[in-house]
Order: structure tokens, then sequence, then C-alpha cells
């Protein structure tokens, strides 16, 4: 019995020492495992910046190469007709509202009221005083964006009630497997449509590239053809469909760029 009492009073300093060992080398796989997760998380980021940068530069191209067809009603980016989407009633612009059958199902991101009524607050500003009969400014509470569509108008995808459930519970677990995100405005741009877009940039989070994906896989019933590149992340503030009062030299160069201005101030 002292033999026992004495190996166990021996082997306990050994015993300690190798708990601490193997803690230390779990500790290590995982702050190396953290690390490398880290590090593909940047470089990812860094890429979808860099696709998103390279869709804002031809985005803010796209009136100079197409010209403003908004002051001919022409099409919008959405394969619809402006008469379509707007029309012009006792001088103010008012939606035209269609029931959609069957309904969009969309997911998208919301713009909190911090942000969305100053930047509302700019894009009034600077358009109401020469634009006031012919613009529709997108209400701030309603500041989104789109990220992906279960259903939509150019390839409507027909469900249940207990179906959109399920979606519903799968939009959720994605959910909840997110980062949040955090995001800077790079630009706002007016593009050939006459639609001003609110262009933002991802400084960290998780990035809008794998959100689509993790929906994607989510929702395996969802259209093929999304309506958005993968990488973009931009907001609606307001729509164009005609002519200023006082004609401005240069009015619809200059109008995305002191929004920009005023914002950022």
């Amino acid at each position: 019995m002292a033999r026992v009492r004495n190996w166990y009073n021996q082997s306990k300093p050994a015993a300690a020492s190798l708990i601490w060992f193997i803690s230390l080398i779990t500790f290590y796989v995982i702050f190396r495992t953290a690390s490398k997760l880290s590090t593909s998380s940047s470089i990812e980021l860094l890429v979808s910046n860099g696709e998103r940068l390279k869709l804002y530069e031809k985005m803010s191209r796209d009136l100079d190469e197409h010209g403003a067809l908004f002051l001919k009603h022409g099409e919008t980016s959405q394969s619809l007709l402006l008469s379509d989407l707007f029309d012009i009633v006792n001088g103010s612009v008012t939606p035209v509202l269609k029931a959609a059958n069957p309904p969009v199902r969309a997911n998208v991101l919301h713009l909190t009221s911090e942000y969305s009524l100053p930047i509302a607050k700019a894009v009034r500003d600077i358009f109401s005083p020469t634009l006031n009969e012919v613009i529709w400014f997108q209400n701030s509470e309603l500041y989104h964006f789109s990220m992906f569509h279960a259903s939509q108008h150019i390839s409507p995808v027909p469900t249940s009630e207990e179906e959109i459930d399920v979606e519903v519970d799968a939009v959720k677990s994605v959910a909840d497997q997110l980062c949040p995100m955090n995001i800077m405005l790079d630009r706002v741009v007016l593009t050939s449509t006459g639609v001003l877009l609110g262009c933002w940039q991802v400084t960290s989070g998780t990035d809008p590239v794998n959100i689509r994906s993790k929906l994607r896989n989510a929702l395996p019933r969802a259209p093929e053809k999304q309506l958005y590149a993968p990488a973009i992340l931009h907001t609606s503030l307001a729509r164009i469909l005609g002519h200023p009062k006082k004609l401005i030299r240069g009015w619809i160069h200059i109008v995305a760029l002191n929004v920009l201005n005023i914002i950022l101030v």
C-alpha cells in the first residue's frame, strides 16, 4: 500500500505536466485555425471589395456611355418601362402599384434610420428645389440592400404557405450564422435609367458574396438568375424621370457628386 501511495505521489507532477502540455497544444491549434480563418476572411473581403469597385466604376460610366435614357422613358435595369413603375399625377411622381402574382419573395438588409434619415435629407435638399415634380424619393424607412430573391417578377416561383414557412426557417438559419457587417459609403451614382444609387463597401463582417451563397444553398428552388451581381451592395435613394425646372450646366453629372459630398460632411 505504501508503494502504491508513493507511486501516486510521484506521478502527480508528471500528469499535471501532461495536462498542461495537451492544453498548450490545443490552444495553439485553435489559435492557428482562427488565424487562418481570419486571414482567409480578410483575403476574401479584399477580393470582393475589388469586384465591387469594378462594378461601381462601370456603373459610374453608364450615364456617359448610354445617355440619359430616363429622359426618353427608357427601360429600367429590370427590363421594365418607367411608365410601368411610375406616373406623374398632379405634378408629383406616384408609384404605379400592381399586384405581383405570384408575390415577389425577397431577402433584404435594412439600413437603420440612424443612417437613412441623414442620407434622405441630403437627397431631398439637393433635388427638391429643381426636380420636385419629376423625382420619386425612396422612403427612408425602406432603405435596403437586396440580397437574394426566392421569387421575382422575371422568374416567378409559385409556392404554398407551408413552403414559405420552410423558406423563412431556412433564411433564419442562415442569418444565425452571419457576422455583423460593417460598411461605408463608397460613392453615389446616377444611372442612365435615372436611379440614384448609394454604393457601399464592406470593412468587416460577412461579405455579401458569402451571404448570397448561403442563401442560394438554403433556397434551392430560387431563380437561377438573380437580379444583381453577387458582390454588389447598393441601395436606391431616388429615381429621376424628367428635366429640372432650371437647366443647370452639366446637372446630370454633378448631382450625384453633390449628394455624396453632403452625406459625407
